[in-house]
């Protein structure tokens, strides 16, 4: 049964709109101020709230606004009921996150519907979020056990073989061999660091003090960060002739690690989706106190559906391409991004050039 409850302050109007719910079989609560709405919200958690905007002692902006910065409370659809219809109260009203406005006097029918319309909302962002859950449930199994048990073979495959022929194997088959082993190694540590971030980024996109505190970081010089790690990759993948660098350095509201990270994720994928000999480009500009940076390759591309459908531990078309990954390093790239305040968008077009560009502030 849907919960809702009604904050309002005059007896007759409260008691009035509880029975009209009641006979329409919702669970109705009443609360005769603003204190006491805060409090019944906190304690029984409704489906919705309507509640008046004039009222002594906390009115509804103030328990609105009060409402908003608890995690508990912070969804909950919020309905106004005033008598005000001025363009500045309604425009105030929704800027602090409320859901709709109903104006005194109003019908029967018109309460009924804008319940409805809130009612119908929350269930269509629910559906929503419960199929990006089990989307994200069915990726993660699929694709995070490969991921995980391929390094993880590799080094107890090459390590067991050095334990049994270590007495016959020649030197430089050895240092082979541990080559080898530590590649897998380091491949298993990076899906580890990966899936720990994301975790992290994901707990931190619900925390609005956490968000304020990673945006309160800067890298001075950007341009030398971002070169070190693509100079690095590129020496990884063996495509140094291959790089392509056109950088100004300029101060970024990053923290030098979180750059480092989005470059390295970025710069990686250019390189593993694009054929050795084809030319990978770095390059940055500035445009409205932004810092854009643009990595270009001429590889595989993506499609538009695909690139709509970017999150954790997706990665297209497995079944025909047998690159390493889980599609994690993307996202995490994308999310750090979102997070500084900037942004993340791909620009492609299917075995010719893929763009892909990342705003950050200056």
């Amino acid at each position: 049964m849907t919960k809702i409850l009604v904050i309002e302050d005059e007896e007759s109007v409260r008691a009035n709109i509880v029975r009209l719910l009641e006979l329409e079989d919702f669970d109705a609560l009443g609360a005769a101020n603003g204190v006491l709405g805060v409090q019944v919200a906190k304690e029984q958690v409704p489906d919705l709230i309507i509640c008046d905007v004039m009222m002594p002692e906390l009115d509804g902006y103030g328990v609105l606004n009060t409402l908003r910065q608890d995690d508990v409370t912070a969804t909950i659809p919020f309905v106004f009921l005033t008598a005000k219809a001025a363009k500045e109260d309604l425009r105030q009203g929704m800027e602090m996150g409320a859901s709709d406005y109903l104006n005194k006097p109003f019908t029967r029918k018109e309460l009924l519907k804008v319940i409805t319309t809130q009612i119908e909302k929350t269930a269509k962002f629910q559906k929503k979020a419960d199929e990006q859950i089990a989307s994200l449930r069915i990726n993660i199994s699929l694709s995070l056990p490969h991921e995980l048990i391929t390094p993880v073979n590799g080094i107890l495959g090459l390590s067991e073989m050095m334990l049994l022929s270590a007495d016959s194997m020649p030197p430089d088959e050895i240092v082979e061999t541990a080559g080898d082993i530590y590649g897998c190694a380091q491949r298993l540590e990076r899906l580890t660091k990966n899936f720990l971030l994301y975790v992290e980024l994901e707990l931190i996109a619900n925390d609005p003090e956490k968000i304020k505190g990673l945006r309160n970081t800067n890298t001075d010089f950007s341009a030398t960060a971002i070169a070190e790690v693509a100079k690095q990759k590129a020496k990884q993948a063996g495509r140094e002739a291959d790089l392509n660098l056109e950088l100004t350095d300029a101060p970024v509201q990053i923290s030098e690690t979180d750059l480092r990270k989005i470059v390295e994720e970025l710069i990686d994928n250019a390189f593993k989706f694009s054929q050795p000999g084809t030319p990978v480009s770095m390059i940055n500009s500035f445009k409205e106190n932004n810092f854009i940076l643009e990595i270009v390759d001429l590889g595989r591309g993506m499609t538009l559906d695909q690139i709509n459908q970017i999150g954790a531990f997706v990665q297209f078309e497995r079944q025909v391409y047998a690159q390493e990954g889980s599609g994690l390093g993307l996202f995490v790239a994308k999310r750090l991004a979102e997070l500084h305040g900037g942004g993340l968008q791909i620009e492609s077009v299917q075995d010719q050039k893929t763009t892909v560009r990342v705003t950050l502030p200056m």
